[in-house]
């Protein structure tokens, strides 16, 4: 196989890849040069199989681009639209850990809200009740630790989504006060800090034998992540 930096990968067998996306990744590519996991994973298993032709990989869902953690891609068209429908009836979990600014009093909850798309501004508008075009958005969330640095308060979230909406992590937190650290877009407008969010957690059904798989990453090793004790 030629040597090159592929993503990692957590787990593959003839049917499923699990694999970590970095920050900066695209889940898959926008028509520009920017790199993207599918195009990377498609090149690893050319490379590793020795395939003539393109290899296939089934994109089942993505992650935003400054966004790290676990993503799953079918190997087969069969797969894919197995697990298509696992993640349709809320069958796949995923976990994501987080940061955010401010101390969240309650050590557990429920976010539910309606998010509206704007697509020129590629950004949502949270709202408490549903409207015209408006899509319901359900999370849990419960905070695994609390620091202080430089009289800033942060707290560290692990978070359980029930639906996959499009920045519906970073727009729920926002909403209620508490956006995420390095969030340009819905916290600090010039933050130097990478967005503190990434999907840590992954359970599935295995498309043939039907085996709930689950993986899981540890957190980044950096600043500000490293503000909070391991747990």
């Amino acid at each position: 196989m030629i040597n090159i930096d592929y993503p990692e990968i957590v787990f593959e067998d003839n049917h499923v890849l699990v694999a970590v996306k970095s920050a900066g990744v695209l889940s898959q590519s926008d028509g520009t040069d920017a790199p993207d996991m599918l195009t990377q994973l498609k090149a690893y298993l050319k490379d590793k199989y020795n395939k003539p032709g393109d290899a296939y990989l089934g994109l089942l869902h993505r992650l935003d681009r400054n966004v790290s953690g676990l993503m799953v891609f079918a190997k087969t068209s069969k797969c894919a639209s197995r697990l298509s429908e696992q993640i349709r009836s809320g069958r796949v979990r995923k976990g994501y850990c987080a940061i955010v600014s401010g101390h969240i009093e309650k050590r557990s909850d429920t976010l539910i809200s309606y998010l509206i798309k704007d697509e020129n501004m590629n950004m949502v508008r949270v709202l408490d009740n549903e409207v015209l075009n408006s899509k319901f958005a359900k999370l849990s969330y419960e905070v695994k630790g609390y620091a202080t640095r430089d009289d800033k308060e942060y707290s560290l979230l692990q978070i359980e989504l029930v639906t996959g909406r499009s920045h519906q992590i970073r727009a729920q937190f926002a909403h209620i006060g508490y956006p995420l650290i390095g969030d340009t877009k819905y916290g600090v407008k010039n933050s130097r800090t990478s967005i503190c969010l990434q999907s840590n957690y992954l359970g599935f059904y295995h498309p043939i034998n039907g085996e709930f798989l689950e993986y899981t990453i540890d957190r980044p090793n950096v600043k500000p992540w490293t503000y909070f004790e391991s747990n």
